[in-house]
This record gives C-alpha cells, sequence and structure tokens, in this order.
C-alpha cells in the first residue's frame, strides 16, 4: 500500500478538472501543468499547485515528457495520473514515471504497449478468443509493395487505420483500388504527426454498424470487472459526439457475449486499472468485432459513471496505491440511461472544422443528482487552435432512454456560447432525429443524413 497525497496531472482542460474534484474528495493535493497558451486555464486555477511545462505546441509541452517529470520533481508529486490523450498511452511515459519512483496511476507499460499497437492487440484478441475483422500486418513507408493483392483479400470498402495511434486519428475509408495509395499516404503522414509512428494497417470496413464498448477494471491479478456498455455510434470524421449507456437494443445473448469477450481480454493480460474494449457489432448480423483497447480512462466514462454511481478515476486511484476494495460483479448495478453530448468549438457546416476564439458568454446548466456538466472553460477563455476544441461534456440521466433523451433536448436548449461556432444545433438535430430515438443509427450517421441535417441544423 502506497500513500498517496499529491498526484500530477500530466493533462489539460476538462479531464484535469474532472480528476482534480476526485482528488479534493479525496483528500489529495492536485498538481496541474500548463502550456503557455494555458497560463490561465481553468484547470491551471484550479489545481493546488501548478507547474509551467512549455510553449504551446503539446509537443513542446504537454507531450514533452522530460518536462512534465520536471514538474513532478519539483513539485513533490507522489503519483502521476495521464488522463486520456497526449501521454496516457505511452508505454514510455508510464515506464519513466515508475522509474523516477513515482506511481504510475494506470496499467503495466508492457500492457499499454502491447494494446497501444494494433497488430499485437489483434493477435492477443484473436488468442484469447475474441473475433476480429479480417485485416493486414501494419505497413510502413516505402513498405507496402504487396498492398494491392493484402486489400483485395480483405475486400472493399476497407479502412486505412493508424497502427500506434487511437481516436479515429487519420482513419480513411477506401471505397476502391484506385484510392488505396493516397489513402494509406494520408493516413501514414497524419500517424507519424500525431504519434511518432507512420505505421498503418488495412481493416475490413462494416458499413451497416454500431460501435460499442464495455468499460472494464481490472485488479492486476485476473480479477476483472465489466461496468456495463456504452453505445458510440454517433461519430463525426471516426471521433465521438454522442454517447450513451448503457448501449440500447441489443440481444440479450449478444450483450452477455460482449461482457464475456472484454473480461476474457483482462484477464489473460491481467490488467490493472480502467480501460475500455472497443467493438464494432454489425446490425446485419448480430455479430461483433474487437477494435481496440483503450489503456486509460475514457471521455465518455462519465455516462458510465451516471449509471452505477461508480467514481471511476477514485478506483483508478486506488488501485494504483494499493488499496482497491474487492468487488464482486453483483456488486455493480445499472440504475436508468444516461446520455453525453460532446459540445465543441467547431462549424459542422465546414466539416465540423475547429472555430477558435474567445468565449464572449458561457451559459451551461447547473449540476444537480440527474445532469452534469464536465468542463475546463470559462467564460472569457481562449479556445485555441493548438488543442481539441472540446467546450464541455453534457451528461444527463434518466430512469429510461427516452426520459434520458428528453432531458437532453431541454438542457441543450439551456446552453448559451458566444464568440465561436458551435455543434449546438447539430447535438440538437441529433439528439431530437427518430433515427437515434428509434436506434436506427448506424456510425454513417452523419455521412448518410448529411444533407438533411445541415438545413435543419441551420
Amino acid at each position: 500500500m502506497t500513500a498517496i497525497k499529491r498526484i500530477l496531472i500530466a493533462n489539460r482542460g476538462e479531464i484535469a478538472c474532472r480528476i482534480m474534484r476526485t482528488c479534493r474528495e479525496m483528500g489529495i493535493e492536485s498538481v496541474a501543468v500548463y502550456s503557455e497558451a494555458d497560463a490561465n486555464a481553468r484547470h491551471a486555477q484550479m489545481a493546488d499547485i501548478s507547474m509551467p511545462v512549455g510553449p504551446p505546441p503539446a509537443g513542446r509541452s504537454y507531450l514533452d515528457v522530460e518536462a512534465i517529470l520536471g514538474a513532478a520533481r519539483e513539485s513533490g508529486t507522489d503519483a502521476v495520473h495521464p488522463g486520456y490523450g497526449f501521454l496516457s498511452e505511452n508505454g514510455d511515459f508510464a515506464r519513466a514515471v515508475i522509474d523516477a519512483g513515482l506511481v504510475w496511476i494506470g496499467p503495466e507499460p508492457e500492457t499499454i504497449e502491447a494494446m497501444g499497437d494494433k497488430e499485437r492487440a489483434r493477435a492477443i484478441a484473436k488468442a484469447a478468443g475474441v473475433a476480429v475483422l479480417p485485416g493486414s500486418e501494419r505497413f510502413r513507408v516505402g513498405d507496402a509493395a504487396n498492398v494491392d493483392e493484402v486489400a483485395d483479400s480483405i475486400g472493399f470498402p476497407l479502412l486505412v487505420k493508424a497502427a500506434a495511434g487511437g481516436g479515429g486519428i487519420g482513419m480513411q475509408v477506401v471505397e476502391a483500388p484506385e484510392r488505396l495509395a493516397d489513402r494509406i499516404a494520408k493516413t501514414q503522414s497524419l500517424a507519424e504527426r500525431s504519434f511518432a509512428d507512420s505505421s498503418v494497417y488495412l481493416e475490413r470496413y462494416v458499413a451497416n454498424a454500431r460501435h460499442v464498448e464495455v468499460q472494464v477494471f481490472g485488479t492486476g491479478d485476473g480479477h476483472a470487472l465489466h461496468l456495463f456498455e456504452r453505445d458510440c455510434t454517433i461519430q463525426r470524421r471516426f471521433q465521438k459526439v454522442i454517447e450513451e449507456a448503457p448501449a440500447p437494443r441489443i440481444p440479450d445473448r449478444v450483450r452477455s457475449a460482449l461482457r464475456t469477450a472484454a473480461l476474457a481480454l483482462v484477464r489473460v493480460q491481467r490488467y490493472a486499472g480502467a480501460g475500455t474494449l472497443e467493438f464494432i457489432y454489425d446490425r446485419d448480423t448480430d455479430e461483433f468485432y474487437f477494435l481496440e483497447m483503450n489503456t486509460r480512462i475514457q471521455v465518455e466514462h462519465a455516462v458510465t459513471e451516471q449509471v452505477t454511481g461508480i467514481d471511476l478515476v477514485r478506483w483508478q486511484i486506488e488501485q494504483a496505491a494499493g488499496n482497491f476494495r474487492h468487488v464482486n460483479q453483483d456488486d455493480i448495478g445499472c440504475r436508468g440511461h444516461a446520455v453525453e453530448c460532446r459540445i465543441y468549438a467547431e462549424r459542422p457546416e465546414k466539416n465540423f472544422l475547429p472555430s477558435p476564439g474567445t468565449i464572449d458568454r458561457l451559459r451551461l446548466p447547473n449540476d444537480d443528482e440527474d445532469v452534469r456538466v464536465d468542463t475546463g472553460i470559462r467564460e472569457g477563455d481562449v479556445i485555441t487552435p493548438y488543442y481539441d476544441p472540446l467546450i464541455a461534456k453534457l451528461i444527463v440521466r434518466g430512469d429510461d432512454r427516452q426520459a434520458a433523451i428528453t432531458r437532453m433536448r431541454q438542457e441543450l436548449a439551456r446552453v448559451e456560447i458566444r464568440g465561436v461556432r458551435t455543434n449546438l444545433a447539430f447535438l440538437s438535430t441529433a439528439i431530437a432525429d427518430p433515427l437515434f430515438g428509434n436506434v436506427d443509427m448506424t456510425t454513417r450517421y452523419v455521412t448518410d443524413h448529411w444533407p438533411a441535417m445541415l438545413k435543419q441544423a441551420g
């Protein structure tokens, strides 16, 4: 058992603020790191201690391992929580934290590396008896001599995906062979900039699909728990914007099989901490396929917390400190239904391009038992071009799915943001769409309904 009195949060924005709230409730001091662009940011002001780590570009601040470790040493930190994004799935960073004598709040570096490498993760899933989509080995720049032959064996349409990354970054759909080389080159270029690894792989694309994931938690000794499923089907550019828990309208046998598959992967790795297993659910066949494992807290973890009443960040900290109490699967209940909308400074009419600028006015709903707002932004703050333009996550819970949707529509109508363009109208349109209400959506929802949604969203 390790006494943790001070945690450095190697992140920014809403996730840094959210982790700080749990630290405060646990009587643990929080240390914020900030770039020059974030000197007056909410997370830097909210922390007990704040440390500068470099210029605005993430590569010179939030991704600078030496700067982060220097801040940890100077602040007298006991432990490091990476949040999501940035260095959260960087095995070398986790190893450096541990080598520095600090507590790493996350799984073992070797697990991060194994599951962060998509090719290795697919192999682990297969070995655990979990179905994966037909796919290729990795291709690096200049190493794609037989790519056409491999693509033909997989079949079109297919996806080009970064082997070392996540979050939908750089993912490309290829409908026909003549577009393949160009899409591979684009994905490799973005993968190199985002993950310092240009390798990509090919995977069969399921058109009539939903994106379903299982929240898991492991104690490092083979004991594993699931905290039900989430549906994250509503996406733009392969990045989620609306999530809900539990996943609606899935046959009971499929739901049970999803949970069993997720737990099998956690157990075989002797996984420690919070993680998420992501799957593609084929609506035509009721089959599901492993996509990837995120070895960190998810952006959408709040909908799981709302229906289970469990603080996943607290669990992460307790597990890392060695004082996580044993929990049985039957101890975890699911209360009602929760929906989350991600409110971004972006322009839906311009393919959701970011809309940087100053937030001149910001009015968000107040938290109560069934409404939660996670944000790192205040009125007067600047949405910079350097980072993700997330303004807030609005999460609501209802006794059932329809009640949660109705409450979400009401709360979205109360949000007022001026100074930047946002996706608020888009979210309101999507939430009110009968396709969403009837669970008739697929991951192609935005693409297939774009012209009509543009007119409705204004």
